[in-house]
């Protein structure tokens, strides 16, 4: 196999074969968890070993994550000089409870056992009338400082060829997402808008520098975990709230030969031609109909020559076929239907795999790809 595939893919040239670069976070850790990994996995530590057993590609900005305790994030170390902060843990159950305390504010995260998922239990603000103050405090220091050395130390394990994504960003309403939830960060940016205004630059701000460490460390590709989903990131939010970001950290990027994407599951019709136009390189996990709202080669049509997309297999696809025929009729179409956009399309999961999907469903995904993707001409 071409080890350049996935450089070709990120230069827009038609790779010799299709990039299949899944994302097993989760169902790797479920079936670990739980004792049950397949005998062909026995020995396997991660998710990047069962990556690497399969014989797959390496395109991933979670191969270095610790699922139990956040969705994204381990290259970076969070700086709040002159905050009191701590961190508690305890079970209920077989859950892992984590509560993180920043001044005066708390949040608190479950990471649940039987379905191997991490969920937030208590966002940091809830009541941000009388914690506008609270807030502005923490973002007026918080800070990240990229690790280089974790970032070569992983790179290294994934090998020649591989990239490991550095998803260590998010954008300033995702900011408000984290630390408000979605339904109470709309009421805020409407009650408070020169406030919320202030904030989301504090936090674009130092997110910024971080774009910067980054590429000075060598980063080839950097990701924004922003979920893009029209359902919180409608386009008029986009544009008022996120557009100054996206563009500022595709522009650092690119005077240093680096690519800027964003985690983009849900629904993406309305949002693809503005997030092409902002310079943004990429989307991770495009989702069709119907978890998704645009089919991918409709997608591709929308969003120019330049928007590289990652995806073609949701949990629908893992839980539902049944049958080695099923899944090789499946890839055949997706592929034939792609075959016009191969210099800017990577084969993967549409968010993650799902924790039911059979490991033989998993084998037959990797045998068509063999099968498959170096038949296209």
């Amino acid at each position: 196999m071409n080890p350049d595939v996935i450089s070709a893919v990120l230069e827009r040239r038609k790779p010799g074969r299709i990039v299949y670069a899944p994302n097993y976070w989760q169902w790797f850790a479920h079936h670990r968890n739980h004792e049950n990994l397949p005998p062909e996995l026995a020995g396997c530590r991660n998710q990047l070993e069962m990556i690497n057993r399969l014989g797959l590609d390496v395109f991933s900005r979670n191969i270095y994550c610790d699922e139990q305790r956040g969705w994204w994030g381990g290259l970076s170390d969070v700086v709040l000089d002159g905050l009191e902060c701590g961190e508690t843990e305890r079970f209920e159950g077989r859950d892992r409870i984590i509560e993180r305390r920043y001044g005066r504010l708390t949040e608190q995260l479950r990471y649940i056992f039987d379905e191997s998922t991490l969920v937030q239990r208590k966002f940091a603000v809830n009541d941000y009338a009388n914690q506008l103050d609270e807030m502005e405090a923490l973002l007026r220091i918080r800070r990240w400082r990229f690790v280089p050395e974790r970032f070569k130390e992983i790179q290294e394990k994934a090998g020649a060829g591989s990239v490991v994504v550095a998803g260590e960003l998010y954008s300033p309403l995702k900011m408000l997402h984290v630390l408000l939830g979605p339904q109470d960060t709309t009421y805020f940016l409407m009650d408070y808008p020169d406030r919320a205004a202030a904030l989301m630059a504090m936090h674009e701000a130092a997110q910024l520098d971080l774009v910067r460490q980054m590429c000075r460390a060598g980063v080839r590709v950097m990701m924004s975990m922003d979920n893009l989903d029209t359902a919180f990131h409608p386009p008029q939010y986009v544009e008022q709230y996120s557009a100054s970001f996206y563009e500022k950290a595709s522009r650092i990027c690119h005077e240093h030969g680096s690519l800027l994407f964003i985690h983009a599951c849900g629904r993406q019709r309305d949002n693809l031609r503005l997030i092409a136009s902002l310079g943004v390189d990429g989307l991770e996990g495009v989702a069709f109909p119907p978890m998704g709202d645009v089919e991918l080669d409709e997608a591709m049509q929308l969003s120019g020559e330049k928007l590289i997309i990652t995806g073609g297999i949701s949990a629908l696809e893992g839980e539902g076929l049944k049958t080695c025929d099923e899944v090789r009729r499946y890839v055949e179409s997706l592929f034939k239907r792609l075959s016009p956009y191969l210099n800017r399309f990577m084969l993967s999961a549409s968010c993650n795999t799902s924790i039911r999907t059979p490991w033989e469903t998993i084998k037959w995904f990797r045998d068509a790809w063999l099968e498959l993707g170096r038949l296209v001409p």
